[in-house]
């Protein structure tokens, strides 16, 4: 190339945001092509557990990529590739998928301890991220004022949530905004900077 021209190439920014991404749509395609019968049976955590079967392992974790619909994924990875590649940048790929995986291990097993219906989507996962974003300038001793405006404006709006049967776990979006909360708190992870 001539100088003063540039070229322009896709870059795989951040693997853990982008992996998760592109098996959360293989799991839709899927789902799509058994009329529906896919995700339920690999990526939804049900409460009624049963300690001697792997795959109910699996499930505790693999509930984040299987949705309801395509309007469920969408909505959630909208939030997922707007704020994940920050927080990828931020902590690292290896630190930002033990945290995918923490909080998808975390409203697994919560939700399968208190709940009486299943669980699928990012949900908990959007919320996790949503809330440690909050924490992008956290110094040592200090509470950023916009994680606590964050965190009232999303407890009230889950709180009053709860109250309709909608089908949404408003308890997978407080788990996740929790370990958000905990992650960014403790600056846990590896951070970059």
């Amino acid at each position: 190339m001539g100088k003063g021209k540039s070229t322009f190439r896709l870059r795989y920014n951040a693997p853990a945001v982008l992996t998760f991404t592109l098996l959360a749509c293989l799991v839709a395609v899927l789902d799509h092509l058994s009329d529906g019968l896919f995700a339920p049976s690999f990526f939804a955590a049900y409460p009624d557990f049963h300690f001697k079967i792997p795959l109910e392992y699996f499930r505790l974790v693999s509930h984040v990529l299987g949705h309801k619909d395509w309007e469920h994924l969408i909505a959630n990875l909208t939030f997922i590739l707007l704020v994940g590649p920050m927080l990828e940048e931020k902590y690292g790929s290896l630190a930002m998928l033990k945290m995918m995986l923490v909080t998808a291990l975390a409203t697994g097993i919560l939700h399968v301890l208190f709940f009486s219906t299943g669980l699928m989507g990012a949900s908990g996962l959007v919320f996790m991220m949503i809330l440690l974003a909050s924490f992008a300038n956290y110094k040592s001793g200090q509470i950023p004022l916009t994680f606590v405006l964050v965190l009232v404006v999303f407890l009230a709006k889950e709180f009053v949530q709860s109250f309709e049967v909608d089908g949404i776990s408003q308890f997978a979006h407080i788990v996740g905004g929790l370990c958000g909360s905990i992650f960014g708190f403790f600056n846990w992870g590896t951070s970059r900077k």
